[in-house]
């Protein structure tokens, strides 16, 4: 709502009048890039909210009980005539449908990414480092050193550890034919980027078989995606596909999420998600199989709903 943000900030709207607080720290960064009618520093933002409000004497204002803890609101809410309305995810599914500057803004991020993922690839010719030290190595990579910020923690998995689909790096080490998995993103100017690759062993039968599967039910889907279409009919479609081949029960997470100033938005491409596809959305599609005590297989690309179609970024 104000193009910038930092980690300790609010932003309020009073009849149209936008109200951006932040501490001394951030006062030179807020006053040149925040987008604002008035630009508040504080010492105690949520004390700081409430006297605000007290002046403004507005009667009812929305918020969302996800974005507050219940301290932050019970300081907010002391003592004032403000009626406060909770509207959980208001801001997430106003983001849900991004505007062309911010499918630009992913579409730089989700290149950076994808050449990043050109130089993970390569750590695979280095036998014996641990998934610790992989770890260690693809956030360095993903970061360009410092140049990026990570959009999350990168899941790093070999062998049996991918058959876990968020795994934690462990002291097991890396073979010649070892299956790796690789969960990373960065961001760009706040927006964030998501991909995953699983590099297989070709010459195994059983890994090459389920890399197809995983892949066939992407491609499905990516193909199927139109406007209109509920997000839990993608999800089953993807599904299907993996059924079919007798791996439904391995995979066991959603197909996809939304993606944008953060990793995880609106819509919820789910068995369950009440969203539908609409022009403008960008989510990812990400199916996956997970074999207990062998292997897992997961492909992530990230899609934008453009011209009534899903479109790889």
């Amino acid at each position: 709502m104000c193009n910038y943000s930092n980690d300790n900030s609010a932003c309020i709207d009073i009849s149209g009048q936008l109200f951006f607080l932040t501490d001394s720290r951030y006062s030179i960064e807020a006053t040149e890039q925040a987008v604002a009618d008035k630009i508040v520093i504080s010492k105690n933002i949520p004390k700081t909210i409430n006297n605000i409000l007290k002046k403004s004497k507005i009667t009812r204002i929305k918020f969302d009980p996800y974005e507050l803890s219940l301290g932050v609101y019970e300081t907010i809410v002391k003592n004032s005539n403000t009626q406060f309305v909770s509207k959980p995810y208001m801001f997430k599914l106003r983001r849900a449908i991004k505007q062309p500057h911010e499918i630009d803004l992913l579409k730089t991020a989700i290149n950076i990414g994808r050449k990043r993922f050109i130089d993970i690839k390569k750590l695979l010719s280095h036998s014996n480092m641990t998934e610790q030290k992989f770890n260690y190595k693809t956030i360095e990579i993903l970061t360009g050193k410092g140049e990026q910020q990570l959009s999350f923690s990168p899941i790093t998995a070999f062998d049996k550890n991918s058959a876990k689909p968020h795994a934690i790096p462990s002291l097991d080490k890396l073979r010649t034919d070892s299956l790796v998995l690789v969960d990373g993103g960065v961001k760009y100017r706040h927006y964030c980027s998501d991909r995953t690759e699983t590099y297989i062993d070709h010459k195994k039968p059983l890994q090459q078989k389920i890399y197809d599967i995983v892949q066939k039910a992407q491609h499905t889907a990516i193909k199927s995606a139109k406007v209109g279409m509920k997000a839990k009919e993608l999800d089953t479609i993807a599904r299907e596909v993996i059924d079919t081949a007798g791996y439904g029960k391995y995979f066991s997470h959603s197909l996809g999420h939304g993606i944008g100033l953060d990793i995880h938005e609106y819509p919820i491409i789910s068995s369950k998600s009440p969203d539908m596809l609409k022009e403008g959305m960008v989510f990812t599609i990400e199916p996956g199989i997970y074999l207990p005590d062998k292997f897992g297989v997961r492909i992530e690309d990230c899609v934008v709903m453009k011209n009534g179609k899903a479109e790889v970024l």
